[in-house]
């Protein structure tokens, strides 16, 4: 497991009303690699509001559509849950997620 691999959740949490959800890892690979059990990941939705925060990302990055990364509602996520591996983003959609992932935490460049 490493940092921008997508992975699909199934239902995620009980307001989902989604069976399954992508979620992006966004957690730095030291943490991905320690034994603490969990990662931190931003959902994939299919709805995109033009935000700053959000990610465009679709058949490129490996999903059935195209979707973005929502970099406002990070989850804290059990790695046991991300077992159905989609795909990795390249280095460019990385660059694109550090830089939401900047302004929805509001982290000066």
């Amino acid at each position: 497991m490493k940092r921008g691999d997508l992975y699909r959740v199934s239902k995620p949490s009980a307001r989902d009303p989604k069976r399954f959800r992508v979620f992006v890892v966004v957690s730095r690979q030291v943490l991905i690699d320690s034994r603490f059990s969990t990662v931190i990941c931003a959902p994939v939705y299919s709805a995109r509001h033009g935000l700053s925060t959000q990610v465009l990302a679709g058949i490129d990055e490996g999903l059935k559509h195209e979707s973005s990364i929502h970099c406002d509602e990070l989850v804290s996520l059990p790695k046991s849950v991300l077992t159905n591996y989609v795909a990795t983003l390249s280095a460019e959609k990385i660059e694109e997620l550090n830089k939401a992932l900047r302004i929805a935490l509001d982290i000066p460049d």
